[in-house]
């Protein structure tokens, strides 16, 4: 609907031979825009941007370094929010991004194997993606194709097909997060379900990889399920008894203080400390939410 919006655009770059624009006859979402331009690219490595996120000027470089091994068909930057001062959401936001890459995705890539390159800011070889197009395209849930969760499903074919998948730390990329509840919880949910689904294709993986990777996958998927049964206990012992779970609140809260402050003595910024406030947030909104996304992955 917004068509016109790339006229400027496409009139001040048509005439560089480095650009080759692609005007699709309509809005054919995320998976197969990226199959049309890959089919139609010459290089050795294709980067993926979204349209929503500013590339430090060392980016490309930092990442091609990392596809020189050739075992590599992968590699994704480090992601922080663009709007980080917009709310009180986008601050806390950043900072889980920041968990998200430096602990998860950098400890993961200790073993050669990050299991979502996040799609604002990811390279790949073209000769592993154009061999695993098909099967991208192709993707099915119970009968229907997948439109959602391309970057987790892209990477775990990637792994699949034998290549390794990294993080470079150094290649930053600034991207526009959600600012108000409504947005954030809806891309939240079509997370959720991508992970459920992809986890499967996971399991199948984790025979060939690292036994620390077996662990990571199996407590990103139990973790949320036995803090679900502990809330519920707790709200089961409330309404029986009319009694607080005191120690079941103390442990929560003594896990949410040590992983803040182990976070903050990281990133060396007192920040991190707010992010406790993250802990409400995922217990009383993303775990409903991803019980409910466990119940409609055919959505």
């Amino acid at each position: 609907a917004n068509r016109d919006a790339l006229v400027g655009v496409h009139e001040e770059y048509a005439g560089d031979p480095r650009f080759n624009f692609i005007a699709l006859p309509k809005n054919v979402g995320k998976r197969k825009a990226q199959i049309a331009a890959i089919r139609r690219s010459c290089g050795d490595l294709v980067l993926n941007v979204d349209s929503d996120t500013i590339l430090a000027p060392d980016v490309i470089t930092r990442l091609a370094l990392k596809m020189q091994d050739q075992a590599v068909g992968a590699a994704m930057g480090q992601l922080a929010a663009s709007n980080r001062s917009e709310t009180w959401l986008t601050r806390l936001i950043d900072m889980e991004y920041w968990l998200a890459c430096n602990e998860e995705r950098a400890a993961q890539a200790r073993f050669g194997a990050v299991m979502c390159c996040c799609g604002p800011c990811a390279m790949y070889r073209r000769s592993a993606l154009v061999s695993l197009l098909d099967q991208y395209e192709t993707q099915r849930f119970r009968g229907k194709p997948s439109d959602f969760g391309e970057d987790r499903h892209l990477t775990i074919l990637m792994l699949k097909a034998g290549f390794r998948t990294e993080y470079v730390p150094e290649a930053v990329a600034a991207t526009v997060v959600p600012n108000s509840m409504g947005p954030y919880l809806r891309q939240q949910l079509r997370w959720a379900r991508s992970t459920f689904r992809d986890t499967l294709l996971a399991f199948q993986l984790l025979r060939g990889l690292n036994i620390y990777l077996t662990l990571d996958v199996i407590g990103q998927n139990i973790g949320p399920l036995l803090l679900s049964l502990s809330i519920l206990a707790g709200l089961a012992q409330f309404v029986t008894t009319g009694t607080v779970p005191w120690t079941a609140c103390l442990m929560i809260a003594a896990m949410t203080i040590v992983r803040c402050s182990v976070a903050a003595f990281r990133a060396r910024q007192l920040r991190f400390l707010g992010f406790s406030l993250h802990t409400l947030i995922n217990i009383f909104l993303l775990l409903p939410l991803k019980a409910y996304a466990l119940c409609t992955l055919s959505n």
